[in-house]
């Protein structure tokens, strides 16, 4: 039964966020008191993410009736990415070493191998939930899920069109995908809270990461003046003119590749998320920001481009949470217990390997954003430890896009498999 929203009006919409943005920040300011305890147990970042999914939980707005998220994903995203990467120091992000990839793909490996476990397991205690024939079988919609755990929306289409599941109960799919992947985000945004215990337990050494946003912080100390109203301008101008070449440069590389290579026109290819304007434009603005990191621009870091950029990211981050439904988690409990298991396995395989090699929960958190979240979430979540490591996320999320339909493919393969043991 459709949902009918208290406030469907965006500018109103619009407003809740910013109140709730405003009661979160204003709260996790206090030093003294319930609040001070409070901030101290959940990160103020997963309330910017909850309070906006409770407002969707309760009828308050519907995301479904929404652009919110589809304008901060493409105006805001961009210009904090840019803004945010301005101050970056490309030869410290690369002195962080090899484990960033390898927590990347671990948690690829984990979303391939969780998928055809998790049929396995939930086909002992419930066969039909796992069953299904021809274009019904439940792992051809499974394949979506893969699709965007590991590379996105785009891979995710492309796994639609090549395994061909009933698009009558695809938003069964898709309901599973949006529950899983928030709540996993919920998870990842509560640990970042604790992250220095973690890394503790991990043993691992994170000097490298200190290093770096110290080295980012003592420039913007160094640089840091007092705002004019030109200076503010100027940030803006930046930001926005990057948006506007960034999207003029997506929609024209897209368009040429499509009309170009057989290979990405077809939805059917691995090659197809190349086809993606939203990939290339967080690649245009993140190449903009890398490029402008050399010049004097970089000194726009003082005035304040990083928290202008940061602000950006929470308005996402409330509209990502508005896309949750806490309700919706009972809603298919068979598909969903599966994509819980899937997770779980997901989880599990990267506390494994980041113990093994001593990685920190920075590199856990960030790798396993850049499969399941995407380029929409792991900057995301790399800005809320840091903002000057924003840009690891967004090149992590790059490799996503380029791996996530051969990593999906491999995982359907495997899940129609386990589906026919």
């Amino acid at each position: 039964m459709e949902k009918t929203a208290v406030f469907t009006n965006d500018i109103i919409v619009f407003g809740l966020l910013m109140l709730a943005l405003g009661f979160v920040f204003y709260t996790s300011s206090r030093t003294t008191g319930f609040w001070s305890k409070f901030y101290k147990i959940v990160p103020a970042l997963l309330m910017c993410y909850l309070i906006p999914a409770i407002y969707n939980s309760t009828g308050l707005v519907d995301d479904q009736t929404s652009n919110l998220y589809y304008v901060a994903s493409r105006y805001l995203l961009p210009a904090a990415l840019v803004l945010m990467t301005l101050s970056i120091d490309l030869k410290a992000i690369f002195n962080l070493g090899p484990k960033a990839l390898i927590m990347f793909f671990t948690g690829t490996i984990g979303i391939v191998i969780g998928g055809p476990l998790a049929i396995l397991l939930i086909s002992l205690v419930s066969p039909d939930t796992v069953g299904g024939v021809g274009f019904d079988a439940v792992w051809r919609g499974l394949a979506t899920l893969a699709g965007s755990w590991i590379g996105g929306g785009a891979n995710q289409a492309a796994m639609l069109e090549i395994f061909k599941y009933n698009p009558e109960k695809y938003g069964g799919m898709v309901l599973v995908d949006i529950v899983m992947a928030n709540l996993w985000m919920a998870v990842i945004l509560l640990g970042i809270g604790k992250n220095q215990q973690i890394d503790r337990w991990l043993k691992a050494d994170a000097s490298a990461i200190e290093e770096l946003k110290h080295k980012v912080s003592a420039f913007a100390e160094k640089i840091s003046r007092n705002p004019s109203l030109t200076d503010l301008m100027i940030i803006l101008s930046i930001a926005f003119t990057t948006v506007g070449i960034a999207h003029w440069g997506a929609t024209g590389i897209s368009e040429f590749l499509i009309s170009t290579f057989e290979a990405v026109r077809d939805k059917q290819s691995a090659l197809s998320s190349f086809g993606s304007q939203f990939f290339w434009m967080i690649s245009i603005a993140t190449a903009i920001g890398i490029l402008l990191s050399f010049t004097r621009v970089r000194n726009y870091e003082g005035a304040g481009a990083g928290k202008l950029g940061s602000i950006c990211i929470y308005i996402l981050v409330a509209t990502i949470g508005m896309k949750m439904d806490l309700a919706a988690v009972f809603d298919n409990p068979g598909l969903l217990a599966i994509g819980l298991v899937w997770m779980a396995i997901h989880a599990g395989l990267l506390i494994l390997v980041a113990k093994w090699i001593k990685a920190p929960y920075f590199f856990l958190a960030v790798g396993s954003q850049a499969n399941v979240g995407g380029a929409a979430s792991a900057p995301v979540v790399a800005a809320a430890f840091h903002p000057s490591l924003t840009t690891v996320g967004v090149l992590l999320a790059v490799f996503g896009y380029a791996v996530g339909t051969y990593g999906a493919m491999l995982c359907a393969w495997l899940m129609e498999f386990a589906a026919t043991v």
